[in-house]
């Protein structure tokens, strides 16, 4: 229904204020229009003004119908849009022609189908050749000069009001590219890269302003990739993910009555311009006269190509006019940018507007078109239960329920995936990849200990991933991975961040080998050396780093699966690191060779103590070793450039350090501690085998042969290591000066406790009674009883217990901590109790035990049996008798 001038005039009580408001206008305007030399912005703010007016009157007036008051409108957009372009050309390069600049419209403005407050949507192009530029200047950045001028003199707002809103974001990848863009590289966006809604946006393309020559071979050069004369499966696929994404979108509280938004509503104007733009993307490829821009011209040529039922169409097009009408008429006061009918005396307002005498009456002749628009998009795109919602309140709703405390940045966080914020979410195969796992993912997420650090985490490695359809295709396939994924990211925080720094990491866990052993020594260190042929050291300390990077995340992924013991897994870090040690020394000592060659008699040892001599790593542990020679310290290499022995050990020492622990491009690898060599940190890094057993039965501390009864060599020739491990056995047998072993120990513990106390109530290993008090009672009690002597300190608590020297309880004592000591550096590495039930039971059952409570209690018990021995071994004296 509209407004004829007889009915205005019977009822120009009502419309006499507004009326007398408009005409004052128009005559202000009319008058700042007939002054000179108006500046260009303030001409066309003051036009917009003269237009609105006059179209506004012809509009209730009847005068001019839908058809009419949009291209009026879009006309005058068109105009304003071209001269801002020409204006901010001249204002920079006067002399030069307006030409390598172009706005492309989107939107409503292609279609031709502008709003009293529309937005225009354009994409600006430039053409680095022919951009009119001043001396010396970057074309890029004179481009968006330009840009910038023309959002100026469009968007300014002064007491006349504005020109236009412009909206910039349909452009190609807006949070990141420029507001003006080559077009050279926006061609091969859409060829390569666009996402599926840009199809549907660039149904309505067209040059609306600018070098139109320039526009021209833009649309020519996508049109491929908007109409597609075959469609395949993935295609259908992509057309049915808008579908879904725009059905559901605002559909929370769009009840109809007061407030309901025409245009995002249920049943709204978006819900009739996507049935066309659906059956246009399908059908469009193959048949040219479907691609009509304009939503009513579509749905005729649809109807007419018996793409859609006649009376579908009909009806549609109808329900298109009346709702744009009213939109209108919303608009028309105050110049609102909104969509969303008022309620109360407002909404009576808006319908007076359009001759009817109340809101009631506008209802209800808006309610039956808005129900048969909803059941038509329903027909096309039926609801489905699956995926999580595209409306950001519903989605909202959704993830608070779920455990999101930020419900409102995790809505953020998924909104930015969809819409392909990140390269490898970018394609369509990628988004229906990503919306297959999103529900399943998000809500494992949800259960992490703190859900928005998972949720963190899980953004870093989208946007890390080169690619994410493989990825997503197969957390799809195999939910256990999807599982685990979310566990590691929710629970592992190491693992999740040695993920989003190597997103490849994850291949490693694609088929069950992943949860098998990483192998022996032998077999590590033959892949840590498959290198390509003729790769020079750099690529080896690379390789070696991915490869130690790969076994050391697939370990820790076993403990977060359950899958591995954690004593097992610590023995398989261990071999690993050896692995690495032997493959690196020796091409550190191959590469140290070609420069100073060898030194007769004489090759570099390395010892490891601690948990590296013990076989017993964490994911954070560094590697305590010694670095030892053998042969003659006088000698002198053979190379080009020699070196006495000292010196050339030492440098190689160095180099074999830096080859372990210094990052490459392909990450970190281990730090390195040398601290427990002879004479310690102010020792020498390299001292001959001769001055180490010298040193160890004549100068070393309590301390030292404590760390000895670890000791391991973990490179050099058999004949090297048999030497060393020969020096070793003599000196714990007793070949070593006399001293108070217990009382040394106990002080050196209390000093450990007043500088290194626990960090919280998981710290394994310096809880009072924690691992630290039990290697100390091991240690004692192995140098004291001169028995009990192995590396491993599983072997050796054995050895002890079977000499009756350590409490049998000390097995299990052993085994709870270290597991506890392994899990929990992937786990809690700040030692705290975590907060999540989840990463509790994870922990519990880490450890061999049923629940977290049976945990604590088992904790507590052990402590204070491990306490009770190390106060023991401390107390021990030897009989007459004892060795």
């Amino acid at each position: 229904m509209t407004l004829r001038f007889d009915e205005a005039r019977r009822r120009a009580e009502r419309y006499a204020p507004f009326l007398h408001t408009l005409l004052q206008r128009e005559t202000a305007t009319a008058d700042a229009l007939s002054l000179p030399d108006l500046p260009l912005a303030r001409q066309l703010r003051l036009e917009r003004r003269a237009l609105a007016l006059d179209v506004a009157l012809g509009d209730l007036a009847g005068a001019l119908d839908l058809t009419a008051v949009t291209a009026r409108l879009t006309d005058f957009a068109d105009s304003a849009l071209d001269r801002a372009v020409a204006g901010a050309i001249a204002e920079r390069t006067p002399d030069a022609a307006p030409r390598g600049f172009v706005a492309i419209a989107l939107g409503k403005q292609g279609s031709r189908e502008l709003n009293y407050s529309s937005d225009i949507d354009p994409i600006f192009l430039y053409d680095p050749a022919t951009l009119p530029c001043r001396a010396r200047e970057d074309v890029a950045d004179a481009a968006v000069r330009v840009g910038r001028r023309v959002l100026e003199l469009l968007q300014a707002r002064d007491a006349d009001g504005h020109v236009l809103r412009v909206d910039l974001r349909l452009r190609p990848s807006p949070e990141v590219t420029p507001i003006a863009i080559p077009i050279d590289a926006a061609i091969s966006y859409y060829e390569s890269q666009a996402l599926p809604w840009e199809r549907a946006a660039f149904i309505r393309a067209r040059v609306a302003a600018g070098d139109r020559a320039l526009g021209a071979r833009f649309v020519e050069a996508i049109r491929p990739f908007v109409w597609r004369r075959s469609l395949d499966f993935g295609a259908v696929g992509e057309i049915l993910d808008i579908t879904r994404r725009i059905r559901d979108h605002h559909a929370q509280g769009q009840a109809f009555g007061p407030n309901f938004d025409l245009k995002r509503g249920r049943g709204g104007i978006r819900e009739i311009e996507f049935f066309a733009q659906i059956h246009q993307l399908i059908h469009g490829g193959r048949d040219p006269s479907l691609r009509a821009p304009a939503t009513r011209d579509a749905l005729a040529a649809l109807a007419r190509a018996g793409r859609i039922d006649a009376a579908d169409a009909a009806a549609l097009a109808d329900a298109y006019t009346l709702l744009r009408t009213i939109e209108h008429r919303v608009q028309m006061i105050d110049d609102r940018q909104t969509h969303a009918l008022p309620a109360g005396e407002s909404l009576d307002r808006v319908a007076r507007l359009h001759g009817l005498d109340d809101g009631a009456a506008l209802l209800a002749l808006l309610a039956p078109q808005v129900e048969r628009v909803a059941a038509a998009f329903d027909r096309l795109a039926p609801v489905s239960a699956a995926g999580l919602p595209f409306d950001p309140a519903r989605l909202g709703d959704t993830l608070s329920e779920a455990g999101f405390a930020d419900a409102e940045d995790a809505v953020r966080r998924v909104a930015a995936w969809r819409e392909g914020r990140y390269p490898a979410l970018r394609s369509a195969a990628a988004q229906s990849a990503l919306e297959a796992v999103l529900p399943a993912l998000v809500g494992a997420l949800a259960q992490a200990p703190v859900p928005a650090v998972a949720l963190n985490r899980l953004d870093r490695l989208f946007e890390r991933l080169p690619s994410a359809v493989n990825v997503f295709r197969l957390l799809e396939a195999r939910p256990a991975l999807t599982s685990l994924l979310a566990e590691l990211l929710s629970h592992a925080p190491t693992l999740a961040d040695e993920l989003a720094r190597r997103p490849d990491l994850l291949d490693g866990l694609i088929d069950a080998s992943a949860f098998a052993s990483v192998g022996e020594i032998a077999a590590l260190a033959a892949e840590m050396r498959a290198v390509e042929e003729g790769a020079d050291y750099e690529a080896l300390l690379d390789h070696v780093r991915r490869v130690v990077g790969d076994k050391r995340f697939a370990l820790g992924a076993q403990i977060v699966a359950g899958a591995a013991d954690p004593l097992d897994v610590a023995a398989g870090y261990a071999r690993v690191a050896e692995a690495a040690i032997e493959t690196l020394a020796s091409a550190a000592a191959a590469e140290f060779e070609r420069a100073h060659g060898r030194v007769p008699g004489g090759e570099l040892v390395i010892l490891a103590l601690g948990r590296m001599g013990g076989m017993a790593l964490t994911h954070a542990s560094d590697l305590d070793l010694i670095y030892l020679f053998t042969g003659d310290f006088t000698a002198e290499s053979d190379g080009a450039k020699p070196l006495g022995a000292t010196l050339y050990f030492t440098r190689l020492a160095q180099r074999v350090t830096a080859a372990l622990s210094v990052p490459t491009a392909a990450g970190p690898l281990y730090p390195v501690d040398t601290r427990l060599r002879p004479s310690g940190a102010q020792g020498p890094l390299v001292v001959s085998l001769d001055s180490f057993a010298r040193y160890q039965r004549e100068e070393a501390w309590t301390w030292e042969h404590m760390a000895l009864t670890r000791a391991r060599a973990v490179f050099g020739s058999d004949d090297a290591r048999a030497a060393v491990a020969a020096i070793v056995a003599a000196v714990l047998a007793g070949e070593r000066p006399v001293r108070d072993v217990p009382a040394e120990a106990a002080e050196m513990r209390a000093e450990i406790a007043r500088h290194k106390p626990p960090q919280g109530p998981l710290d394994a290993k310096l809880l009072p009674g924690g691992l630290v008090d039990l290697e100390f009672a091991v240690h004692v009690t192995q140098l004291t009883r001169r028995c009990g002597f192995d590396p491993r300190l599983s072997v050796a608590i054995d050895a002890l217990v079977a000499e009756g020297a350590l409490a049998p309880a000390m097995r299990d004592a052993y085994a709870l901590l270290a597991r506890l000591l392994v899990t929990g550096r992937l786990v809690a590495p700040d030692a705290q109790e975590p907060g999540a039930a989840a990463t509790r039971a994870l922990i519990a059952r880490a450890v061999m035990l049923p629940d977290w409570e049976t945990l604590l209690a088992t904790l507590d018990r052990v402590r204070e049996s491990v306490a009770a021995q190390w106060q023991e071994s401390i107390a021990w004296t030897p009989s007459p008798t004892s060795p």
